[in-house]
């Protein structure tokens, strides 16, 4: 595995960062595997409609922000329908890595049935209890991964989804995910951004959370901040919706009314931020 805080900002060729207190490597060398993570992007076996929204996600871009290597061991913070794990898992298995998926129930859901269809891809997929409010479930080890990466979930762990009494638990997922890294391991975050102009209640009910928040439940946890990209901006998005992010596509919690409106806007305005478990 290559040192990663060379890498921070290599796989966009951008040196400037828009996040403050980060600062740029001036020296970051060339990302080694575009061709296999290009060719996993590419995938045929991807689902048609998640590769239509491509580009609103810029896997790619993403990934290679990020740093993720073909032999790493890979965590999938709540995969949901699989949606980046149909790219991470042929990119993984093809180099000799290990994609590890943490859900809320410990279970693959949707993704089991990608197993049974491509067995020899996503057959010795595995699942862990994430977070995990008890001692007597099945987690994600410490000291296991690579890179954890976690798209669009920081605002629900702030809202207290799945939560019996709805109670904020970011603090707790992020320590979670800092004990799942290796020494000098990555933590990936994509999530909806929320300006910091905003009231910090928005962030209990847009589906939106500010970069200083994501920050700070990092940071406190024990983590540095090693860049951020704006790959994943739009700046059409107001994040000031009547149904808040749901508004938007995917979702378009308002149905037909004014979806021409919100199609043309696209999917929400997002942060892109890489943290680094320090040696």
């Amino acid at each position: 595995m290559t040192v990663r805080w060379m890498s921070a900002l290599a796989g966009l060729g951008v040196l400037a960062l828009t996040v403050p207190g980060a600062s740029a490597q001036t020296s970051a060398p060339a990302f080694r595997y575009s061709a296999p993570l290009k060719a996993a992007v590419a995938d045929a076996r991807r689902t048609p409609e998640n590769v239509l929204r491509d580009r609103y996600r810029h896997p790619y871009e993403t990934l290679r922000f990020f740093g993720v290597e073909p032999n790493d061991t890979v965590v999938e913070i709540w995969p949901s329908r699989g949606w980046y794990t149909e790219i991470l898992a042929p990119y993984l298995s093809a180099g000799g890595g290990k994609l590890l998926l943490a859900t809320p129930n410990g279970q693959l859901g949707p993704i089991a049935q990608m197993q049974k269809a491509h067995p020899a891809i996503y057959g010795n997929l595995s699942a862990g209890v994430f977070p995990a409010f008890t001692p007597d479930v099945t987690r994600i080890p410490d000291g296991t991964a690579d890179v954890v990466l976690t798209f669009r979930n920081v605002h629900n762990w702030r809202m207290g989804s799945g939560h019996a009494e709805k109670q904020d638990y970011s603090a707790d997922a992020f320590r979670q995910m800092y004990a799942m890294l290796k020494p000098g391991g990555v933590l990936g975050v994509v999530d909806h951004r929320l300006p910091e102009s905003a009231s910090d209640e928005r962030e209990r009910t847009s589906g939106y959370v500010k970069v200083s928040t994501v920050r700070r439940l990092a940071e406190a946890a024990g983590f540095r901040l090693a860049g951020s990209s704006e790959v994943n901006a739009n700046p059409k998005d107001t994040t000031d919706w009547p149904r808040g992010v749901w508004t938007l596509p995917p979702a378009y919690r308002l149905g037909d009314q004014d979806k021409a409106k919100y199609a043309a806007v696209g999917e929400s305005d997002r942060m892109t931020l890489k943290f680094v478990k320090p040696r």
